[in-house]
Protein backbone atom coordinates (compact mmCIF):
# COMPACT_ATOMS: atom_id res chain seq x y z
CA UNK A 1 0.00 0.00 0.00
CA UNK A 2 1.07 3.48 -0.87
CA UNK A 3 -0.61 7.09 -1.20
CA UNK A 4 -3.37 5.99 0.59
CA UNK A 5 -5.32 8.54 3.31
CA UNK A 6 -7.52 6.77 6.07
CA UNK A 7 -10.23 8.92 7.95
CA UNK A 8 -11.68 7.20 11.18
CA UNK A 9 -14.89 9.47 11.15
CA UNK A 10 -17.58 8.56 13.52
CA UNK A 11 -19.85 11.39 15.19
CA UNK A 12 -20.35 9.43 18.41
CA UNK A 13 -17.62 9.85 21.27
CA UNK A 14 -15.96 7.84 23.35
CA UNK A 15 -17.07 4.57 20.72
CA UNK A 16 -12.91 3.94 20.09
CA UNK A 17 -12.11 5.69 17.22
CA UNK A 18 -8.82 6.46 18.66
CA UNK A 19 -8.16 2.88 19.26
CA UNK A 20 -8.76 2.31 15.26
CA UNK A 21 -6.73 4.53 14.78
CA UNK A 22 -3.89 3.73 16.33
CA UNK A 23 -4.55 -0.10 15.40
CA UNK A 24 -4.50 0.77 11.51
CA UNK A 25 -1.43 3.21 12.43
CA UNK A 26 0.53 0.24 13.80
CA UNK A 27 -0.58 -1.89 10.88
CA UNK A 28 0.64 0.34 8.43
CA UNK A 29 4.19 0.77 10.17
CA UNK A 30 4.84 -3.48 10.46
CA UNK A 31 3.27 -4.01 6.87
CA UNK A 32 5.00 -0.68 5.05
CA UNK A 33 7.63 0.32 7.01
CA UNK A 34 8.60 3.92 6.89
CA UNK A 35 5.37 5.04 4.94
CA UNK A 36 3.54 6.40 7.74
CA UNK A 37 2.26 9.86 8.57
CA UNK A 38 -0.46 10.57 11.42
CA UNK A 39 -2.64 13.03 12.32
CA UNK A 40 -5.54 13.95 15.05
CA UNK A 41 -8.24 16.83 14.64
CA UNK A 42 -9.35 16.32 18.24
CA UNK A 43 -9.48 19.06 20.03
CA UNK A 44 -10.71 18.35 23.10
CA UNK A 45 -8.95 14.65 23.81
CA UNK A 46 -5.67 14.40 21.95
CA UNK A 47 -4.72 11.14 23.00
CA UNK A 48 -3.94 9.95 19.85
CA UNK A 49 -1.04 12.74 19.40
CA UNK A 50 0.10 11.19 22.94
CA UNK A 51 1.36 7.96 20.84
CA UNK A 52 4.87 9.35 20.72
CA UNK A 53 5.90 6.38 18.67
CA UNK A 54 3.68 6.80 15.58
CA UNK A 55 5.15 10.63 15.69
CA UNK A 56 1.38 12.51 15.20
CA UNK A 57 0.61 15.46 14.08
CA UNK A 58 -1.74 17.53 16.39
CA UNK A 59 -3.46 20.04 14.29
CA UNK A 60 -4.94 22.81 15.96
CA UNK A 61 -8.31 24.21 14.36
CA UNK A 62 -9.93 25.93 17.45
CA UNK A 63 -10.44 29.70 17.54
CA UNK A 64 -9.74 31.70 20.92
CA UNK A 65 -13.44 31.17 21.40
CA UNK A 66 -13.07 27.89 21.33
CA UNK A 67 -15.39 27.53 18.08
CA UNK A 68 -14.11 25.55 15.34
CA UNK A 69 -12.30 27.55 12.00
CA UNK A 70 -12.60 24.50 9.60
CA UNK A 71 -10.12 27.17 7.40
CA UNK A 72 -7.35 25.53 9.43
CA UNK A 73 -7.91 22.52 7.78
CA UNK A 74 -6.35 23.68 5.05
CA UNK A 75 -3.04 23.45 6.23
CA UNK A 76 -2.92 19.77 6.99
CA UNK A 77 -5.31 18.65 4.02
CA UNK A 78 -2.36 20.36 1.52
CA UNK A 79 0.08 18.82 3.62
CA UNK A 80 -1.88 15.29 3.13
CA UNK A 81 -2.28 16.53 -0.97
CA UNK A 82 1.86 16.63 -1.65
CA UNK A 83 2.16 13.27 0.33
CA UNK A 84 3.21 10.00 -0.80
CA UNK A 85 2.60 8.16 2.56
CA UNK A 86 0.26 6.25 3.87
CA UNK A 87 -1.71 8.90 5.84
CA UNK A 88 -4.14 8.45 9.10
CA UNK A 89 -6.34 11.15 10.27
CA UNK A 90 -8.40 10.66 14.02
CA UNK A 91 -10.93 12.55 14.24
CA UNK A 92 -12.98 13.68 17.93
CA UNK A 93 -16.62 14.08 18.05
CA UNK A 94 -16.25 17.99 18.46
CA UNK A 95 -14.82 18.41 15.05
CA UNK A 96 -16.55 15.40 13.17
CA UNK A 97 -19.16 17.90 11.89
CA UNK A 98 -17.33 20.91 10.85
CA UNK A 99 -14.40 18.61 9.18
CA UNK A 100 -16.79 16.34 7.22
CA UNK A 101 -18.97 19.63 5.94
CA UNK A 102 -14.74 20.81 5.09
CA UNK A 103 -14.13 17.70 3.13
CA UNK A 104 -17.77 17.84 1.28
CA UNK A 105 -17.75 21.56 0.17
CA UNK A 106 -14.36 21.27 -1.20
CA UNK A 107 -14.43 18.18 -2.99
CA UNK A 108 -11.48 17.24 -0.88
CA UNK A 109 -11.91 13.47 -1.34
CA UNK A 110 -13.16 13.11 -4.73
CA UNK A 111 -9.98 15.62 -5.13
CA UNK A 112 -7.66 12.99 -3.75
CA UNK A 113 -8.87 10.06 -5.45
CA UNK A 114 -9.20 11.87 -8.87
CA UNK A 115 -5.02 12.53 -8.42
CA UNK A 116 -4.61 8.84 -7.48
CA UNK A 117 -4.98 8.66 -3.66
CA UNK A 118 -6.76 5.61 -2.40
CA UNK A 119 -9.02 7.44 0.65
CA UNK A 120 -11.09 4.88 2.98
CA UNK A 121 -13.26 6.07 5.56
CA UNK A 122 -13.11 3.75 8.88
CA UNK A 123 -16.16 4.22 11.09
CA UNK A 124 -16.86 2.68 13.98
CA UNK A 125 -20.40 0.52 14.78
CA UNK A 126 -20.46 0.26 19.04
CA UNK A 127 -22.28 -2.78 20.76
CA UNK A 128 -25.48 -2.60 22.89
CA UNK A 129 -26.76 1.40 24.10
CA UNK A 130 -23.90 2.57 21.28
CA UNK A 131 -25.77 0.43 17.92
CA UNK A 132 -28.04 2.65 17.57
CA UNK A 133 -26.18 6.06 17.60
CA UNK A 134 -23.32 4.48 15.39
CA UNK A 135 -25.13 2.72 12.68
CA UNK A 136 -26.81 6.40 12.20
CA UNK A 137 -23.14 7.95 11.78
CA UNK A 138 -22.75 4.81 9.66
CA UNK A 139 -25.04 5.43 7.26
CA UNK A 140 -24.98 9.07 6.97
CA UNK A 141 -21.70 8.93 6.25
CA UNK A 142 -23.05 6.01 3.15
CA UNK A 143 -25.42 9.10 1.87
CA UNK A 144 -23.09 11.83 1.72
CA UNK A 145 -20.12 10.20 0.01
CA UNK A 146 -18.93 7.23 -2.55
CA UNK A 147 -15.76 6.93 -0.76
CA UNK A 148 -14.67 3.35 0.04
CA UNK A 149 -15.18 2.61 3.42
CA UNK A 150 -14.02 0.23 6.28
CA UNK A 151 -16.85 -0.79 9.26
CA UNK A 152 -15.14 -2.05 12.60
CA UNK A 153 -17.34 -3.42 14.82
CA UNK A 154 -16.40 -2.61 18.49
CA UNK A 155 -17.79 -5.37 20.78
CA UNK A 156 -16.16 -4.12 23.96
CA UNK A 157 -17.28 -6.29 26.53
CA UNK A 158 -18.96 -3.75 28.73
CA UNK A 159 -21.28 -2.79 25.84
CA UNK A 160 -22.36 -5.91 23.85
CA UNK A 161 -22.71 -7.53 20.80
CA UNK A 162 -23.42 -5.76 17.36
CA UNK A 163 -26.09 -7.77 16.66
CA UNK A 164 -25.56 -9.31 13.39
CA UNK A 165 -25.36 -5.80 11.99
CA UNK A 166 -23.44 -6.58 8.75
CA UNK A 167 -26.42 -8.88 8.13
CA UNK A 168 -29.18 -6.46 8.76
CA UNK A 169 -31.34 -4.57 6.09
CA UNK A 170 -29.63 -0.92 7.22
CA UNK A 171 -26.31 -2.27 6.08
CA UNK A 172 -27.32 -4.12 3.01
CA UNK A 173 -28.89 -0.86 1.45
CA UNK A 174 -25.84 1.35 2.37
CA UNK A 175 -22.82 -1.12 1.90
CA UNK A 176 -21.92 -0.62 -1.70
CA UNK A 177 -19.01 1.33 -1.08
CA UNK A 178 -18.11 -1.22 2.26
CA UNK A 179 -14.27 -2.85 1.05
CA UNK A 180 -14.04 -4.62 4.75
CA UNK A 181 -15.34 -5.46 7.84
CA UNK A 182 -12.65 -5.91 10.94
CA UNK A 183 -14.49 -7.28 14.11
CA UNK A 184 -12.90 -5.85 17.72
CA UNK A 185 -14.01 -9.26 19.22
CA UNK A 186 -15.30 -8.88 22.87
CA UNK A 187 -13.12 -11.10 25.38
CA UNK A 188 -12.79 -10.65 28.80
CA UNK A 189 -12.86 -7.89 30.45
CA UNK A 190 -11.05 -8.64 33.61
CA UNK A 191 -7.76 -10.38 31.29
CA UNK A 192 -8.04 -9.41 27.83
CA UNK A 193 -10.33 -5.70 28.50
CA UNK A 194 -8.23 -4.87 31.17
CA UNK A 195 -4.95 -5.08 29.21
CA UNK A 196 -5.99 -3.24 26.46
CA UNK A 197 -7.39 -0.53 28.78
CA UNK A 198 -3.79 -0.22 30.19
CA UNK A 199 -2.20 -0.04 27.30
CA UNK A 200 -4.63 2.62 25.77
CA UNK A 201 -4.16 4.85 28.46
CA UNK A 202 -0.42 4.49 28.65
CA UNK A 203 -0.70 5.29 24.72
CA UNK A 204 2.09 2.31 23.86
CA UNK A 205 1.96 0.26 20.71
CA UNK A 206 2.48 -3.46 20.82
CA UNK A 207 6.36 -3.13 19.46
CA UNK A 208 7.00 -0.49 22.38
CA UNK A 209 4.96 -2.94 24.96
CA UNK A 210 7.20 -5.77 23.29
CA UNK A 211 10.82 -4.28 22.91
CA UNK A 212 11.04 -2.48 26.70
CA UNK A 213 9.99 -2.63 30.41
CA UNK A 214 6.50 -0.99 29.98
CA UNK A 215 5.26 -3.11 33.38
CA UNK A 216 3.25 -5.78 31.32
CA UNK A 217 4.04 -8.94 32.34
CA UNK A 218 4.41 -12.41 29.73
CA UNK A 219 1.07 -13.62 29.95
CA UNK A 220 -0.49 -9.52 29.21
CA UNK A 221 1.83 -9.16 26.44
CA UNK A 222 0.78 -12.82 25.04
CA UNK A 223 -3.17 -11.47 25.50
CA UNK A 224 -2.20 -8.02 23.90
CA UNK A 225 -0.31 -9.80 20.74
CA UNK A 226 -3.47 -11.94 20.59
CA UNK A 227 -5.33 -8.83 19.67
CA UNK A 228 -2.98 -7.07 17.67
CA UNK A 229 -2.43 -10.17 15.69
CA UNK A 230 -6.37 -11.06 15.06
CA UNK A 231 -6.94 -7.17 13.63
CA UNK A 232 -3.69 -7.54 11.77
CA UNK A 233 -5.25 -10.59 10.13
CA UNK A 234 -8.54 -8.35 9.27
CA UNK A 235 -6.96 -5.73 7.75
CA UNK A 236 -4.84 -7.93 5.50
CA UNK A 237 -8.52 -8.98 4.01
CA UNK A 238 -9.84 -5.91 3.79
CA UNK A 239 -9.99 -4.97 -0.49
CA UNK A 240 -7.59 -2.10 -0.44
Amino acid sequence: MENSVHFILQGKGGIGKTLTASLIAQWIDDRFPGTLQCYDTDQENTTFADYKSLNVHLVDVMNADRTINRKMFDKMLLEVFDSKKNIVIDNGANTFSPLMSYLMENDFIDLMMESGKRVYIHTIIGGGDNLKDTTAGFVSLAKQTNCPMIIWLNENASWGTTENFIETKTFNDNSENVRGVVLLQGRNSDTFGDDVRRMNKARLTLKEINASESGFNILEKSRLATVVRDVFAKLDQVEW
